[in-house]
């Protein structure tokens, strides 16, 4: 696996593959643009306060658009057990009340909390900011999100920090975590059910990234010595 399981440390070859691949994808302007799992952290780390962190976390972790971070509640949690999850619902969702969705309604995602830290994390974040069961995590608006990211980005520049990517948002968390789930072998069709994709094409997007990846790891060559060849081309 060329990412961390845990506290796992990346193996600097593998992890110096995974910034060569991510090179490649960068050339092609239709693949999706993302961080490493090293990188996030770093990332994480220049966000100066709780609230600030455990919302970029919770896009890391979860997958969730900035428009569902957002509107996460208290009630949208379950953290107790064995498997510990998230709720997640679009726009549509928190608007039309009570009953059966209609046919072009998306339903809520349940999207399992993977890491067990971030879960502590979240504990003691809903214990320290004691939000009403129905009351937003995080209220704030997206413009302040972003405005809260883009100065962790200046932050961390101003120590000598530059990240690979020409422009990070939000939305590069999310396919942050789509791309951490494919590097750790999750199946396309349970990362599709997390991201929330109705068209498995919006998850096939990310497989596309590894395809750039697949003819150098079977050591496909072209050059050959002549030498070696030309008898067989030798009229008799």
């Amino acid at each position: 696996m060329l990412m961390t399981a845990g506290d796992s440390p990346v193996p600097a070859t593998n992890y110096e593959t995974a910034i060569a691949l991510r090179g490649m994808a960068l050339l092609q302007p239709y693949l999706p643009k993302y961080l490493l799992a090293p990188e996030v952290a770093v990332l994480l780390h220049y966000l100066p306060d709780e609230r600030q962190r455990m919302l970029f976390a919770t896009l890391w972790n979860t997958g969730a658009r900035i428009t569902e971070a957002l509107t996460i509640t208290p009630e949208d949690l379950q953290l107790d057990g064995p498997r510990p999850c998230i709720r997640l619902r679009t726009l549509k969702q928190r608007q039309r009340g009570r009953g059966r969705p209609s046919a072009d309604e998306k339903i809520a995602r349940i999207v399992p909390l993977l890491d067990a830290a971030y879960v502590d994390q979240l504990r003691r974040y809903l214990a320290t900011f004691r939000t009403g069961r129905r009351r937003p995590l995080f209220a704030v608006s997206r413009k302040t999100a972003w405005l809260w990211m883009q100065q962790a980005i200046d932050r961390a520049r101003e120590e000598g920090i530059e990240f690979a990517l020409p422009a990070i948002n939000p939305k590069t968390l999310r396919h942050s975590f789509a791309m951490h789930l494919f590097f750790n072998h999750v199946p396309p069709k349970v990362v599709q059910a997390y991201m929330g994709h109705e068209r498995y094409e919006s998850t096939e997007v990310y497989l596309k990234v590894f395809a750039l990846d697949v003819a150098p790891q079977l050591g496909v060559t072209f050059s050959l010595d002549h030498r070696d060849y030309s008898h067989l081309l030798t009229r008799k």
